[in-house]
């Protein structure tokens, strides 16, 4: 920019829900000038020309095909997440910007809501809290027999970062790891973490105490689990989802868990997000469900910032981004 005034970074807001956390900004403004949504819609003319990057926190602001002919600048787009579904990649490219996510920041927190949520459907945490509070404190024993995670199966479906470090922890756990990936881990890797490759999701299925979706949302894996994959599943079987909700069939599951097909399901991710509050998820007491935990907490969330603004100065010096995302 001229007279070394630092590039514009678009973000939409400062704070509350939809906005970047006040604890970010003073590192985002030692390289950045921040201008909010607010600040550009209030201005356009004057704003539309200083904005060379924005970062998406949670999937805000929306990028349409109006915000990016605003914005004759723009050179990158960097995500606070691994997830590229909310974006038309093909739109954003078209006007030659480039994109990146943020890989490395959000495979061990993530892991760890995968194995947190696996752990507490197991064991049944949500309802003996619940039998816990209660003014009686009244309970049969088979209402808190919950199921042994040492030695029982996991099948991880999607074995990138995340599903790696998911199994180094089920390891550690004692339990026999199972997965199904586009493409077979390296021999060392595979037995670093005892995991046995399955050559198709169907043989996974059948074999799986707990079956883990670690896979990104796709045109290939939307639904990726529906009516004939649980069915496929053991009866007294979980299934753990913290990929995206469209993965699985909603619907699908819903039937599965009401009629026994399935025995539990523990859910980071839904759709839509949040719930409606009628929605049968929200009744099944064999389901726990929460608000897409995944990467929240405050080093991880701290790192994606750094992660981001890594991407944001390597493109806008032309230099290789360590994340790009390149159009699909």
């Amino acid at each position: 920019m001229e007279g070394g005034e630092l590039p514009g970074l678009l973000v939409n807001d400062i704070g509350g829900t939809h906005g970047i956390l006040q604890s970010h900004v003073t590192f985002l403004k030692k390289h950045f000038s921040l201008i909010t949504m607010k600040e550009f819609l209030e201005n356009k003319k004057q704003m539309s020309k200083k904005v060379q990057a924005m970062y998406l926190w949670w999937h805000k602001p929306v990028v349409d095909r109006e915000l990016l002919q605003s914005l004759p600048n723009l050179k990158v787009i960097a995500n606070s997440g691994v997830g590229m579904d909310h974006l038309d990649q093909k739109l954003i490219a078209s006007f030659g910007v480039k994109m990146a996510n943020c890989p490395r920041a959000v495979s061990s927190s993530t892991a760890d809501t995968g194995m947190a949520l696996l752990l507490a459907s197991a064991r049944r945490l949500v309802e003996v809290y619940h039998i816990t509070i209660s003014s009686s404190m009244e309970y049969c024993e088979a209402d808190i027999l919950g199921v042994k995670v040492a030695g029982a199966t996991l099948g991880i479906i999607g074995m990138g970062s995340i599903g790696y470090k998911i199994a180094l922890r089920a390891k550690a756990f004692e339990m026999n790891i199972l997965y199904h990936n586009r493409t077979q881990r390296k021999a060392e890797e595979e037995q670093a973490v005892g995991a046995t490759y399955c050559k198709t999701i169907d043989s996974l299925l059948q074999q799986a105490d707990f079956v883990m979706v670690v896979v990104s949302l796709t045109p290939q894996t939307h639904k990726l689990i529906g009516k004939r994959e649980l069915e496929l599943m053991k009866p007294t079987a979980t299934l753990i989802n913290i990929s995206r909700g469209a993965v699985v069939d909603q619907e699908a599951l819903v039937t599965a868990l009401q009629s026994g097909v399935i025995g539990a399901a523990a859910l980071d991710v839904t759709y839509p997000e949040p719930l409606p509050r009628d929605h049968p998820l929200l009744k099944l007491k064999n389901v726990i469900i929460t608000p897409h935990l995944g990467i929240r907490t405050d080093k991880a969330i701290f790192m994606i910032t750094e992660e981001a603004v890594e991407n944001i100065l390597a493109a806008l010096n032309g230099l290789p981004m360590p994340s790009e995302v390149l159009p699909r």
